[in-house]
């Protein structure tokens, strides 16, 4: 049973969805504030967040950070639930790391198919394992472990999905367009820029390794090992 931890101020709205998820067969616990959400997290993980941008306390854009910079933390999917629905609301979202975004109000049937098809593709990362190598780069499945040259690199979710679904095809060119469906699950109704900008921290972290991602101008990204 999939534990979901609700970070919502609206008593009500935190109501609802902790009803339609646990009517679902899912385990629900809300939070009312940010501060109080990061510690039911760190108390105990939880399989999946949702989670306000507007909190009384923190930001949810900090909310997201400081799980996605914590250890035992990051690997948790995140689906950011905000009445913020401009492009550019949704486009930093992802950015930041969130695995998908929903605006209110929002049909909880919608949310609940969100929810499933994100368990669903963690399910997948936790499948059989493999190991994975590029060059100096080396990426282990079964441990969510990235090494270059044998010192481990420490990648948020995304970014390690983004990284083994580039590994997994070799040398074929992934459009943007292929990316934001296989890596974020997301339709291309949303700029580009977000595959740019994750492939810019993942070569960041990987550092001269990260040459490999070569981009294929006006069209996508591929791995080019030496």
């Amino acid at each position: 049973m999939a534990r979901i931890l609700i970070i919502e101020d609206e008593q009500d709205l935190a109501g609802l969805v902790e009803y339609n998820l646990r009517a679902a067969g899912f385990e629900a616990e809300a939070a009312g504030t940010g501060a109080s959400g990061l510690a039911k997290a760190r108390a105990h993980v939880p399989d999946l967040v949702l989670l306000d941008l507007m909190l009384p306390d923190l930001a949810g854009s900090e909310v997201l950070r400081l799980l996605k910079s914590d250890s035992e933390l990051r690997k948790v999917p995140v689906i950011i639930v905000s009445a913020k629905g401009q492009e550019s609301d949704r486009i930093q979202g992802l950015e930041q790391g969130a695995d998908d975004y929903v605006v209110k109000p929002f049909s909880v049937r919608e949310l609940m198919l969100r929810v499933r098809a994100v368990l669903r593709r963690a399910d997948v990362e936790e499948g059989p394992s493999a190991q994975l190598s590029a060059g100096e780069i080396q990426l282990d499945t079964s441990r969510h472990q990235v090494r270059v040259k044998g010192q481990e690199v420490v990648l948020t979710a995304l970014e390690f999905r983004l990284l083994r679904t580039l590994l997994e095809r070799g040398d074929r060119v992934q459009t943007r367009e292929v990316l934001l469906s296989d890596v974020w699950g997301i339709q291309a109704e949303i700029h580009t820029r977000t595959v740019d900008t994750h492939i810019k921290r993942l070569r960041e972290k990987l550092g001269p390794a990260g040459d490999i991602i070569e981009t294929v101008r006006g069209v996508g990204y591929k791995l080019s090992p030496p």
